[in-house]
């Protein structure tokens, strides 16, 4: 029977496929008493043999999708379901015991994992508790008749379903088979979306009971331009869906003619259109679409995607293929951003109360200086290949920055000390994103070469809103005036001491948002590369002189939010008759 569940269009076009559930079964069990000792021995071989046939194939899928080193992990899981003191031991507790094999292995994998884990001297050994659980969850899946998800596995086209996506999960999709995504929960700014949108697949969020209300395998519509997703359509409405893509292909085709034109307004003044991007891999995207520069690219998927810290080398040569890929045009390096929702598993860093309000980012970059150090030192070798900006995040005080500062200048200076080339015109800048920082902006201006505003935080902090709490989703507001005040504050600080202001959170590819920026004057928009053709466009049907008193009018006059969207509608409607 179809149904239709409304969300948050999250990225842009429509995918129809098989639903594949990226949920974690119930593997709860009860302990029991066997008398058939042999024949739960052979339940117990056959989920080891079905588990190692089913890791052997995810490895050889993961080689030819990820990469030889994404796929080692899965090495080390064969190796542990070949070990004979792990299997072996739960084969004695089975017999030994006269239990069943979920007990015997639930057992007999927390034992190997309290000893790895104690092995505080031996960061490799520490490691293999993880391989260990996650081995242990897919056989204990097996014994129970169960199936478990994995990103890496998927062979055929599908729409992934999730409650939600970490960032992790959703850089392991494969867009050759995954055609979009659909979650519970989320919003446009949430990293799942953001990288969708890098990804360029279709995807809705924030349907609240997606997960429960598909089936594996059902066909299912991501309409990613209405925030739909549609379970079992009728031929009727997955026609209709066809005719609905088609169209927006063809805009897209439109928009595509803009790839190499420059980002300027009806009335001829020029701008930067730049691009975010997560890893080496979407620069592909973000040449595709005529990018004019970097605006941001997020290195913590760097460590998110590896086993351990990435090391200097592999830091630079990542930095470096980017800088080259740009054949000189701008690239801006945020350093690390790790903590908020975004976690390292061999970083064993503190719980907190409200890890947003906590040690993230600069914070932790700043009490962790070697991780620090050997970031900085690639940035800095990388920076002799093109034209660099390192960028600080959540920087609340001017020690904070002076700090960062002052040990960029101790690598720069021990590099060139030492003969290495570091690059003549690199720009030093960081992000607004607290708003205690926007508010002494023109403190900042004076000790940096940029300004970056990330509107999803600053929103965030401004509204005390947590953009992933859909409870509170309403007070998520970009137009809010009191948002667009610290912003209007901080590109005219920058302006007034001669820096350059950019914006690389979400609201800059926004189309209500857009005008409101380009009326503050606004240096450079940086935004998932997929949205750089739609504002081309947008920008070339503004005039700056027809929109000058638009971010007075926004800031200071309109009360609301819901005001400044509708002022936005009104105006463009002019400009589209």
């Amino acid at each position: 029977m179809t149904k239709t569940l409304k969300g948050i269009a999250a990225s842009d076009g429509i995918a129809v496929a098989p639903a594949y559930l990226l949920v974690e079964p119930d593997l709860s069990f009860t302990k029991t008493t066997v008398s058939d000792v042999d024949s739960e021995l052979t339940r117990y071989h056959e989920a080891i043999s079905v588990s190692t046939e089913e890791v052997e194939k995810i490895r050889d899928s993961a080689k030819g999708s990820l990469g030889e080193e994404e796929a080692q992990v899965f090495e080390a899981h064969l190796m542990i379901l070949n070990d004979p003191e792990f299997t072996g031991a739960i084969e004695n507790e089975i017999k030994e015991q006269k239990i069943n094999s979920e007990a015997a292995l639930d057992e007999t994998a927390q034992k190997f994992i309290t000893i790895f884990e104690g092995m505080t001297d031996n960061e490799y050994m520490q490691q293999r508790a993880a391989d260990v659980r996650d081995v242990s969850k897919r056989i204990m899946a097996h014994l129970l008749g169960k199936e478990l998800p994995n990103p890496a596995s998927i062979d055929h086209e599908v729409v992934v379903v999730a409650h939600d996506l970490t960032p992790s999960d959703t850089a392991q999709l494969n867009k050759k088979f995954v055609k979009g995504f659909v979650t519970d929960i989320g919003g446009r700014t949430a990293h799942s979306a953001i990288m969708a949108r890098s990804l360029e697949l279709p995807a809705v969020v924030g349907t609240d009971s997606i997960t429960k209300d598909v089936e594996n395998g059902q066909i299912l519509v991501v309409d990613g331009l209405n925030g739909d997703a549609v379970i079992e359509p009728t031929d009727e409405q997955v026609a209709d869906y066809k005719v609905k893509s088609e169209a927006f292909l063809k805009q897209k085709a439109e928009w595509k003619k803009l790839k190499n034109e420059p980002s300027v307004t009806a009335d001829g003044k020029q701008f930067i259109i730049a691009a975010n991007i997560g890893t080496p891999n979407d620069m592909e995207g973000v040449n595709e679409n005529g990018a004019e520069a970097i605006g941001l690219y997020r290195t913590e998927f760097l460590y998110m995607d590896s086993k351990d810290f990435p090391s200097e080398e592999d830091q630079f040569e990542a930095y470096k293929e980017v800088i080259e890929g740009m054949n000189g045009k701008q690239v801006v390096i945020r350093t690390m951003d790790i903590g908020g929702d975004k976690h390292l598993d061999y970083w064993d860093l503190p719980e907190e109360m409200n890890p947003f309000l906590g040690v993230r980012a600069i914070r932790l970059s700043l009490q962790n200086e070697e991780i620090f150090r050997t970031q900085l030192r690639a940035l800095l070798r990388a920076s002799a290949f093109g034209k660099l900006g390192i960028m600080f995040p959540m920087i609340g005080t001017l020690g904070e920055l002076r700090k960062a500062k002052a040990i960029l200048a101790e690598e720069k200076d021990k590099l060139v000390k030492s003969g290495v080339k570091v690059g003549e015109d690199l720009q030093v800048g960081m992000m607004i994103e607290v708003p205690a920082a926007a508010v002494i902006a023109d403190q900042f201006a004076k000790e940096v070469d940029f300004f970056s505003i990330g509107t999803n935080d600053l929103i965030q902090y401004t509204m005390a809103a947590d953009r992933g709490n859909d409870n509170v989703s309403y007070l998520y507001q970009p137009a809010s005036p009191s948002v667009l005040r610290l912003i209007k504050h901080t590109i005219d600080a920058a302006h007034e001491n001669g820096i350059w202001c950019g914006m690389c959170g979400e609201a800059a590819g926004d189309s209500t948002m857009f005008p409101i920026l380009l009326s503050m004057g606004l240096d450079e928009y940086s935004m998932s590369a997929t949205s750089i053709l739609r504002i081309r466009s947008l920008m070339k049907k503004l005039n700056t002189e027809d929109i000058k008193e638009l971010a007075n009018t926004a800031c200071f006059i309109s009360e609301t939010a819901e005001e400044n969207e509708k002022l936005v509608d009104d105006l463009m409607k002019k400009f589209n008759n």
